[in-house]
């Protein structure tokens, strides 16, 4: 791909577009965007790292393609473009605060950086405060926007049937709050999950739990496969890693992840290529990760308001 190569971040509801160049930093992740283009996500805010904006990508190459070029956030201009194995898109408007070493694609040009500020004060407006909702469209420079899920073929048909169903839910979850975390979070929970009826102590629990079954099991596991390792290993880390956190958020009112869980360890003895284990173990990544950011959005953050960092002593 070559440097003259741009990109449209546009948040409808907001008014806002930016426009970023991709660059040769990493080509790689860089043309896995570029060739994921045009999609809409649910534009999520960090919430401790700082003044940095993300979302879901739904680019199942994300999970493992290898960076060339690494850098620690805090260091990198604002405006600055991240892609990342979370399945992330990610951009720094601000100060950071966490040390983590990122991978560069891109940098939003300096006339729009205002704009990108503005976005960004607004989507935390959104995720702390009115939980409205932002979508984020992702688009090539001057051609229409768009959204599609992409889906993976799986050759064993009963575990293709699976696929199919989990691509299913993910597309009709990708742009609307799941139905069952509405409920959670509306104190809706019929396993009565939450001492002494509590809600908030169970939606940091799932929060907790959802987010690295995503980024760390599924995600991992594609990771582990590419690197080749044995297929009767893969199963029984497949085992270990998902079937506890799952079987908790099924009790805490997350059924179709439970669902889904059940029949993929059912299913396990029929993988047997390390293609189809990839792809089925993509699409669960990717529909955790979809979980994830609605989880991450619901969340009544403004429980803590009476809570603040102390100034740091000069």
């Amino acid at each position: 791909m070559n440097e003259s190569k741009r990109v449209e971040i546009t948040w409808p509801s907001l008014g806002i577009t930016v426009t970023a160049e991709l660059d040769q930093r990493n080509s790689a992740l860089a043309q896995c965007l570029w060739d994921a283009l045009p999609y809409q996500s649910l534009q999520g805010h960090a919430l401790v790292a700082g003044y940095h904006l993300y979302h879901v990508a739904p680019v199942h190459s994300l999970l493992h393609t290898p960076a060339q070029y690494r850098v620690d956030r805090r260091t990198v201009p604002d405006g600055t473009i991240f892609c990342s194995r979370l399945q992330h898109l990610g951009i720094k408007y601000g100060e950071l605060t966490e040390p983590m070493t990122a991978t560069p694609v891109g940098q939003v040009v300096p006339d729009d950086l205002d704009a990108l500020i503005q976005a960004g004060r607004d989507v935390w407006d959104s995720v702390y405060t009115t939980k409205q909702p932002v979508i984020a469209e992702v688009r090539r420079a001057g051609e229409a926007g768009g959204h599609q899920l992409p889906r993976l073929p799986i050759g064993d048909p009963q575990l293709n049937e699976l696929v199919k169903e989990v691509h299913a839910e993910t597309e009709r979850i990708w742009l609307d709050p799941p139905r069952e975390l509405l409920d959670l979070h509306a104190g809706r929970i019929p396993s009565g999950a939450g001492s002494y009826e509590t809600v908030l102590t169970t939606l940091l629990f799932v929060n907790g739990e959802t987010r690295p079954l995503g980024y760390s099991c599924y995600g991992g596991l594609v990771r582990a496969a590419l690197d080749g390792m044995p297929m009767p290993w893969l199963r029984q880390m497949t085992r270990q890693l998902a079937h506890t956190p799952a079987e908790f958020l099924g009790y805490c009112g997350l059924d179709t992840l439970w669902d889904f869980t059940q029949r993929l360890l059912d299913g396990l003895e029929r993988l047997d290529s390390h293609q189809d284990f990839i792809a089925v173990m993509a699409h669960m990544a990717l529909y955790c990760n979809c979980l994830g950011g609605w989880n991450l959005h619901l969340f009544p953050w403004q429980a803590g308001e009476h809570l603040h960092r102390e100034a740091t002593p000069a």
